[in-house]
């Protein structure tokens, strides 16, 4: 499939606005809906489009803290880390885990209810099999936090 200009200004006002209707999204890419609809379902379809859900503010669901976690295994043998893997993808409060390169292993981002939850959580960590280090980077404030990727509407 190639990206287009329209694709991409389909792309892009998704992404500044999952909820905006598929009247406007075509009127803003200079199309008529049904072909609209069209190339939404193959960007849909090619994967291009991962998803569609809400940004919730964690504060008012009970989630004070937000912090990063490094973490470094005594091994990096692929069945250790996929047992690492699959053990912190059964927390619900870490909401992200990638698997990096330098300095540690994994990088997590995990929220917790309170600085007492965040203790619990990093003590459940530095308690699982293989976890050699554990290192916390608490969240004190956040100037930036933008969603998706850059596009540009001039390439072709």
């Amino acid at each position: 499939m190639k990206l287009d200009r329209i694709n991409r200004k389909i792309l892009s006002d998704l992404q500044n606005d999952g909820r905006i209707s598929n009247v406007e999204l075509a009127t803003n890419a200079g199309i008529s809906p049904p072909p609209c609809l069209r190339r939404l379902r193959l960007l849909e379809d090619e994967g291009y489009i991962r998803g569609y859900h809400a940004d919730l503010e964690p504060s008012m669901l009970g989630y004070e803290a937000e912090f990063y976690v490094l973490v470094g295994l005594e091994s990096q043998a692929l069945d250790r880390l996929k047992a690492f893997e699959t053990a912190v993808s059964l927390w619900e409060e870490v909401r992200e885990c990638h698997m990096i390169r330098g300095g540690g292993d994994f990088l997590l981002r995990i929220i917790a209810r309170d600085t007492n939850h965040e203790n619990e959580l990093t003590q459940r960590l530095t308690s699982i099999t293989d976890v050699l280090k554990v290192t916390s980077f608490p969240i004190i404030q956040t100037s930036k936090r933008l969603a998706g990727v850059p596009i540009s509407l001039d390439q072709d």
